[in-house]
């Protein structure tokens, strides 16, 4: 169900997000180191570039898992605030959609 406040009460999937970022720390690192043995200074500036950006990342997400339920609530707390007893619909028109039926006409 949407209710307008989706942004505001998001979840993301902190500890997945998480392995996520340490597979790719894990091949980011290899990537720098093998192309500086290989003697591809391009490709290990950009592993090197690489790994930065996945540190930084893990490092906001080890900080929004310590911070808690304020960014990461638990199971019990519902993603949204639960509807009002105000259907959401509006009331069917009394009148037909047409005021007359539509003609068909063949050439």
């Amino acid at each position: 169900m949407r209710t307008g406040s989706e942004p505001s009460t998001a979840r993301s999937a902190l500890r997945a997000r998480f392995w996520l970022s340490v597979w790719g720390l894990v091949w980011s690192i290899f990537g720098t180191a093998a192309f500086v043995l290989a003697g591809r200074p391009g490709w290990a500036a950009a592993c090197g570039v690489l790994w930065l950006v996945v540190t930084v990342d893990m490092t906001m997400i080890l900080r929004h898992m310590r911070q808690g339920p304020h960014y990461q609530p638990g199971r019990d707390v519902p993603p949204y605030p639960p509807p009002d007893d105000v259907p959401p619909y509006r009331p069917a028109r009394s009148r037909p959609p047409y005021p007359h039926w539509p003609r068909h006409r063949h050439p």
